[in-house]
């Protein structure tokens, strides 16, 4: 009998304690913005603006930017799609486009996660990442998140980086990491950062790779205490896509993405 009754009085405390941890491991974030790509035709334009141009985008990039909705960016079969095309358009030998949200969605630190398919090729280079959302914008002062970049010369190896003005490409102190993925161009991967005041992180399907903290040495290592925004695009060629040429038999090459989602915390 006393037995019992202890036995019931521990499984009563047990069951207590389950459900505080519970509470306690409740998620942190929760989703604030999201496009599932659920209508097809035009990508939702209440959620993405276009950049249109054939100007290189500071790259050397040769493709031209359009916003046209059939050829270049697309909803079909509950994904979005950015194609790039070998096609004469605007003085240029390429198209592709370039959806952002700028002016839509902005965010001040967050966890942003895209399931994607991302294309392959030479000369291909998708990218996933964020710009300061200043006006206007000085770049790389305001800050640049790649959350994720491929060059199709390198295939299966997808980019993560940072840059601003103390850290960056062209001044060889770019803080960057890399992580084999095989399939990238045949399985949908979730390419995600989370970004808070302290650091910056990237991971692919959960598994984090890079990490950029914090230093507090003032805005010119840390302008990631501003509101950025979402680009999604597929160039062609440029000064990294294209440093061993552009394979023009691979074309039209497609980046496919499932799904976007922005979460913050509670």
């Amino acid at each position: 009998m006393y037995k019992n009754i202890f036995f019931a009085a521990c499984m009563m405390t047990i069951l207590l304690s389950c459900n505080s941890k519970e509470k306690i491991t409740e998620p942190a974030y929760q989703l604030v913005w999201a496009d599932e790509f659920t209508t097809a035709g035009q990508p939702d334009a209440g959620k993405w603006n276009y950049e249109v141009g054939g100007h290189g985008w500071g790259n050397q990039e040769l493709q031209f930017y359009t916003d046209r909705r059939t050829e270049n960016a697309r909803v079909e079969n509950g994904h979005l799609i950015i194609e790039a095309r070998k096609e004469n358009w605007q003085g240029m030998n390429y198209t592709s486009a370039r959806l952002v949200t700028k002016g839509k969605a902005e965010w001040q630190y967050g966890k942003i996660e895209v399931k994607a398919k991302i294309p392959s090729g030479r000369g291909t280079w998708p990218a996933i990442w964020m710009l300061g959302a200043t006006t206007p914008l000085n770049w790389p002062d305001d800050g640049e998140i790649d959350i994720m970049e491929h060059v199709g010369f390198n295939q299966g190896t997808v980019h993560a980086s940072i840059h601003c003005k103390k850290y960056y490409h062209s001044i060889g102190t770019q803080k960057t990491a890399t992580i084999p993925v095989p399939d990238c161009s045949d399985n949908f991967h979730v390419y995600a950062t989370e970004w808070d005041k302290d650091s910056v992180r990237m991971s692919v399907d959960g598994n984090t790779y890079f990490r950029f903290a914090n230093e507090h040495t003032g805005y010119e290592a840390w302008p990631f205490d501003n509101k950025m925004f979402l680009l999604l695009n597929v160039a062609v060629g440029g000064a990294w896509g294209g440093q061993q040429g552009v394979d023009d038999s691979i074309f039209p090459k497609r980046m496919e993405i499932d799904y976007v989602r922005v979460y913050q915390k509670k």
